[in-house]
């Protein structure tokens, strides 16, 4: 009776953990050479990593870079089957729009605002119907001066606007790097240098740049 009483116990047990969820939450991170920095040694990915060990919930996500250089919304269009949704991901931060203003003023391979729109809205639908969750970034800076006299300001603006409308209209997370670079400037950039306060070149983060990000990015993802 003892034995059929502990066995009964044992069967009962096995059933219950068969409940426990112990798989990590995927957060992939999708986007440019930012994210492509982010993921190594240093970058935003790596802090953030860091964060969730130092809080003790390393074991409840798995923080994925899926950053290209040069990339612009529809090259993350075109590779979104193998880079991000092969992956199974839970969460996917879109963190995209620099290159897309930078390089219509440096090379003409740009996206007019125009396009963006459409790229984006049907780059987050076929993310979503897998049923992950997407998150949205604002770009951040092409050059740090506070007084609006970054000669891409303007076009940078109003992407940030179309992104926060979309995401607004969607009820999509944001994580608004446009304007908490923008923000950290303002009150850490007195001689308004172009560049070395957040980046390495007017773009790129440096050490501080990447803290700076990788707190905004938890400060939403966290919450989710």
């Amino acid at each position: 009776m003892q034995k059929l009483l502990l066995l009964s116990v044992f069967i009962g047990c096995l059933f219950l953990l068969s409940f426990r969820d112990d798989k990590k939450k995927k957060i992939v991170f999708f986007g440019d050479s930012i994210t492509e920095a982010g993921a190594k040694p240093g970058g935003y990915i790596k802090i953030m990593e860091q964060m969730l060990a130092n809080a003790g919930k390393a074991q409840k996500y798995e923080l994925v870079g899926a950053g290209i250089g040069g990339n612009k919304v529809y090259d993350l269009y075109l590779r979104m089957e193998n880079d991000v949704l092969a992956k199974n991901p839970d969460i996917v931060v879109i963190y995209i729009g620099v290159n897309d203003v930078w390089h219509k003023a440096s090379s003409g391979t740009g996206t007019d605002y125009w396009k963006f729109g459409p790229f984006y809205e049907a780059l987050v639908k076929k993310i979503q119907a897998t049923g992950a969750k997407v998150v949205v970034c604002t770009p951040g800076v092409i050059g740090e001066r506070t007084d609006n006299s970054n000669q891409l300001d303007g076009d940078l603006n109003l992407y940030s606007k179309w992104i926060r409308d979309f995401s607004a209209k969607n009820n999509l997370p944001l994580v608004d790097v446009r304007k908490v670079f923008m923000d950290y400037n303002t009150l850490n950039n007195p001689t308004n240098q172009e560049s070395k306060i957040l980046t390495t070149d007017r773009v790129h983060l440096n050490e501080k740049g990447n803290a700076v990000l990788a707190e905004a990015m938890w400060n939403v993802l966290g919450a989710l």
